[in-house]
């Protein structure tokens, strides 16, 4: 096994620009942009909003048709894929609501499909590139929804005056947004000449993030951005810039784990959020006793938000407010997989880290450092969005495609130089043979 070695060729095209325009509608779906307010605008799954899914769907089914060599190499990626998706859909047999659970898990393996596929057929910088067109698109078009239709474009009534775009609320576009401008940033510090688009793609999402006023989305940009930018700052500055940077990274990351741990809610105030995160900390007390429950079950995939949830009723009477899902990956999880399920994704989370790590000596330049830039931005996400295991969600997409791009074998790549050596050992034997005969035959006699 080996990471998936992306050409430095920078005259490689990557997939054709029909293959490249289908992935970038696939993504803007997964986003939930524009398609959600129109045809579900009060966030509740409709039968019309099912429908428009098809389509997408096999679109889907379609791209992967297209490279069924390609994606067999990420074999390693299908089998723990396999594993989460069978995990989600056993649990069809004790959800609170089976039918939703088995809609969502097949959902969920669509997409997750997609994402392999994204991981394995956009290969070094065209990944990163991909989204980030993808990214000014619906950036481009949130201008235009917040100063044409600003009904749409900007809150009216809860957190009115700010701009969502293109999307239900601001976080939404806020969170889409930042993972724009990290895809951006490694554009700008990848080989690739072309500046203009990742130049323009950076402005215009970092002003949308503005817009929001999301510290999380904020926090995300600056991670993410911060990331891409010493990884290329150390790579030009070399070995001594590096030793330097690291040290002062590791200071730093350990002053402010010191000082989180010993008091939050000074870090928070100063991140203008409240100590008890709005009510977060609320929910999250009255969800941990719900998985007390049901440690090692849960209550289903998907299952616990739903409208007609008995549990979740439970916990919107106790805290006063119509919550819509836990506000952290890992406890969402929890609610609706057990400690298994959190288990797995965890390990699947961890693989995808340390491989993606190990990848940044080898590869990580030829993508900008988007891969280490992104992650840093989803396990963020991952304590303050549920972005886990979720069936329509760009996020999690992208954290398998990393996978996938990370387990990934590439033999071809691995056979062509044993291939080009032996080619070439079998063309030099025989002028080798051929000098030492015409050496023999015409070697002088030794006068006696």
């Amino acid at each position: 096994m080996r990471p998936p070695g992306e050409s430095p060729d920078l005259t490689d095209p990557g997939p054709p620009l029909w293959e490249q325009a289908a992935a970038i509608v696939v993504i803007m779906m997964l986003t939930q942009a524009f398609i959600g307010p129109v045809f579900a605008p009060t966030q509740v799954e409709t039968p019309i909003l099912r429908l428009v899914w098809l389509p997408v769907y096999a679109v889907i089914a379609g791209l992967i048709a297209l490279r069924p060599a390609v994606l067999v190499r990420a074999w390693p990626a299908w089998l723990i894929l396999a594993l989460l998706v069978l995990q989600a859909f056993a649990s069809k047999w004790w959800s609170i609501d089976p039918g939703v659970t088995q809609r969502r898990v097949i959902a969920m393996a669509i997409s997750s499909a997609f994402a392999i596929y994204l991981g394995v057929a956009f290969t070094g910088r065209h990944l990163p590139r991909m989204l980030m067109l993808a990214s000014l698109i619906m950036g481009l078009g949130s201008l235009v929804m917040v100063f044409a239709n600003p009904t749409i474009g900007v809150h009216q009534i809860e957190n009115a005056g700010l701009w969502r775009g293109l999307w239900y609320e601001k976080n939404q576009m806020g969170l889409v947004m930042s993972a724009g401008a990290v895809a951006a940033a490694a554009c700008l510090a990848s080989a690739d000449p072309r500046r203009l688009l990742p130049a323009v793609t950076l402005a215009v999402t970092t002003l949308l993030v503005l817009a929001t006023q999301s510290k999380t989305s904020l926090l995300c940009l600056l991670l993410g951005v911060g990331a891409v930018g010493g990884l290329w700052a150390m790579k030009r500055g070399g070995a001594a810039f590096s030793i330097v940077a690291v040290w002062f990274g590791v200071v730093l990351t350990a002053g402010g784990t010191y000082v989180f741990i010993t008091d939050p809610a000074m870090v928070l105030q100063a991140l203008g959020k409240d100590p008890s995160l709005t009510g977060r900390t609320d929910i999250w007390a009255a969800l941990m006793r719900e998985v007390a429950e049901r440690p090692w079950t849960g209550f289903g995939y998907q299952a616990f938000w739903g409208k007609d949830s008995v549990p979740a009723a439970f916990i919107r009477a106790e805290t006063q407010w119509p919550v819509p899902s836990a506000h952290n990956g890992w406890i969402d999880l929890l609610i609706q997989l057990g400690w298994p399920g959190a288990i797995t994704v965890g390990i699947t989370v961890a693989i995808a880290t340390v491989v993606t790590v190990f990848r940044i000596p080898g590869s990580g330049a030829r993508e900008g450092y988007w891969a280490v830039g992104y992650l840093l931005v989803f396990l963020l996400l991952s304590l303050s969005e549920s972005v886990l295991l979720s069936h329509a969600n760009l996020p999690w997409t992208l954290l398998l495609a990393i996978l996938a791009r990370a387990l990934a074998f590439e033999p071809d790549r691995v056979r062509a130089p044993l291939a080009t050596a032996r080619s070439r050992a079998y063309q030099t034997a025989p002028r080798i043979a051929a000098h030492s005969a015409h050496a023999r035959v015409h070697r002088p006699v030794p006068v006696r």
